[in-house]
């Protein structure tokens, strides 16, 4: 787990914040440890017990994250508690004192374990910003509650220091990891401070932490981060790494100023949740086989196009990873890197010393590689040399910011790319956007809305039949009804036709008409999704809503 030991100084911030518990092995992954709990007379559970609130009350939610301890049910003077660590004497003689009880530990293991804090201490994060909010040492005083700028940063850096404050902040983290946060939003208004998760693409709102602890509360967040605590007027940008559960948690930070304070974002890259096969992204299977026909040229250029936050470096991720080879040189710069591939050799941007894409780009090919994923194509400069870089034997992968797949070709002619030479090297053209995946839990057929019914085609309401799968929202799910996302694809492949009218410069529509006839839209893809049963019409509606509907044109052309 996430913890601190209290005495970490900003010059060791770039380590992982743990407590001494978390560093050590899960007593679950020590077989020696089961033998010696039997030996003892130690029950070891696998499943967690049903548990009585009263009784995880007698714990505070700090302490019991801290000691990795669970209060489970009580009889007389007698507690019973599931631990993580059995053998650990020292926290079951803290537990025994702080609830005045005759301790009974069990084992449990790490997964049970977790679902019993998480539905015992769910709210962990909140019930401690509770306890400091009546903790005057961390309390600002009345005449500068509401005037950030009189705190002096000698006494945001003390308040951040504080061990209490700092198990807020990694509570705020663990609980954000633990429910598949992408993103933790920390936002000061006038009078109030609020906290969202980004779940599933969608904001989720926190319990709110008091006002007053906003100053050491972003301020510990920058600490952790290596960013100048007492500057707040200027955007900063900073890195955590954590280690969770036995892996790295890389967290990226980004702070702005607003009217009321720092505005601070934190970017949540859980390598273990990152899916990195095209199925598993939600892809059809017609799709994945022309995505493999299209990666596996010997050279050209590939586009993966959206808006940000639409999955396309996962997708190219996941193309890498299909194309992994020991004899090929796949060289990556991104901004920055999100993920950590084994096998790849992946530059990381660095505008302050001068490496931009296009610099790393051309410094790259000197690298004799096999393929190459940019990041994204920004400007002229990048644009010209990736395509020269298909045009001389390489495969080119890269993103853009287009609304749909065809247009892609536009934006390349745009920043200056020729005509000719972008339709010698294009193989294809890939469009994406993400939905919520409804829960496999607790989805349940019923009638679609006759609002929803009226956003559709004639065609669309005939396939769906009038009725769709909905999320009923579960404890899995958090009573969302969805968990997790999945990509609505469309693809253009580039054919003759499709490539001669490209090196025309012809406008968009026209190409359009060139298109495959067995071409999808974003919108199709989702709705063939939907009847499936595995995402809503109102998902689809969400994430295509900007997207032209191509099929009354397909329809045209077929005729």
């Amino acid at each position: 787990m996430i913890g601190s030991n209290g005495t970490t100084t900003v010059t060791e911030i770039s380590a992982p914040v743990k407590d001494a518990r978390a560093a050590a092995t899960p007593a679950s992954q020590d077989a020696g440890v089961r033998e010696r709990c039997a030996m003892l007379g130690i029950e070891w559970l696998d499943k967690a017990p049903t548990s009585d609130p009263a009784a995880a009350e007698l714990l505070a939610p700090e302490l019991a994250v801290r000691l990795g301890a669970v209060p489970v049910s009580m009889d007389g003077n007698r507690l019973l508690v599931a631990m993580l660590d059995p053998l650990d004497t020292a926290a079951v003689d803290e537990i025994g004192a702080v609830t005045s009880r005759t301790i009974r530990r069990v084992g449990l293991e790490a997964p049970a374990f977790r679902e019993l804090m998480r539905d015992r201490y769910g709210t962990t994060a909140a019930r401690m910003a509770e306890t400091l909010a009546s903790d005057g040492g961390l309390a600002a005083t009345p005449d500068n509650e509401h005037n950030l700028d009189a705190i002096e940063a000698d006494d945001v850096h003390r308040m951040a220091e504080q061990p209490t404050l700092i198990n807020l902040v990694n509570l705020i983290l663990l609980e954000a990891i633990q429910s598949r946060t992408s993103d933790v939003h920390v936002e000061p208004f006038e009078s109030e401070l609020r906290v969202k998760y980004r779940i599933d693409g969608v904001l989720v709102s926190q319990p709110q932490p008091p006002k007053h602890l906003q100053a050491a509360l972003i301020g510990r967040i920058k600490i952790m981060a290596g960013m100048n605590i007492a500057e707040r007027y200027v955007p900063q940008d900073g890195h955590i790494t954590l280690r969770f559960e036995g892996r790295k948690v890389d967290i990226r930070v980004s702070t702005v100023p607003t009217l009321y304070g720092e505005s601070v974002v934190m970017r949540i890259l859980d390598k273990s949740s990152l899916p990195l096969d095209l199925k598993s992204l939600g892809m059809s299977e017609p799709h994945r086989a022309v995505v493999d026909r299209m990666i596996e040229k010997p050279h050209g250029l590939v586009l993966v196009t959206g808006p940000t936050g639409s999955g396309k470096t996962t997708t190219l991720y996941a193309a890498l990873s299909k194309l992994y080879d020991p004899r090929k040189k796949i060289i990556t710069i991104e901004d920055p890197v999100e993920y950590e591939l084994n096998g790849i050799n992946q530059i990381p941007v660095n505008a302050k010393r001068g490496l931009s894409f296009a610099t790393g780009l051309r410094a790259i090919l000197r690298q004799d590689p096999d393929i190459v994923f940019v990041g994204e194509i920004r400007d002229t400069e990048t644009a010209d040399i990736a395509i020269r870089s298909a045009l001389t034997g390489h495969l080119i992968f890269s993103t853009l910011h287009t609304n749909d797949a065809i247009s892609s070709v536009g934006r390349l002619v745009d920043m200056g790319a020729e005509p000719y030479l972008a339709a010698s090297v294009l193989e294809g053209l890939l469009a994406q956007r993400l939905g919520r995946r409804l829960c496999v839990q607790c989805k349940e057929r019923r009638p679609i809305s006759e609002d929803t019914l009226n956003r559709l085609t004639p065609e669309e309401r005939a396939r769906l039949g009038g009725f769709q799968n909905v999320g009923r929202g579960c404890d899995k799910c958090g009573n969302s009804g969805f968990r997790g996302r999945l990509g609505f694809f469309e693809i253009v492949r580039i054919g003759t036709g499709l490539r001669a009218a490209i090196a025309q410069n012809r406008p968009v529509h026209e190409l359009k008409e060139l298109l495959d006839g067995d071409f999808i839209n974003m919108r199709e893809d989702g709705m063939r999704k939907v009847a499936e049963g595995i995402t809503t019409v109102e998902e689809v509606l969400r994430a295509t809503q900007d997207v032209e509907d191509f099929s009354e044109d397909l329809k045209k052309k077929k005729g």
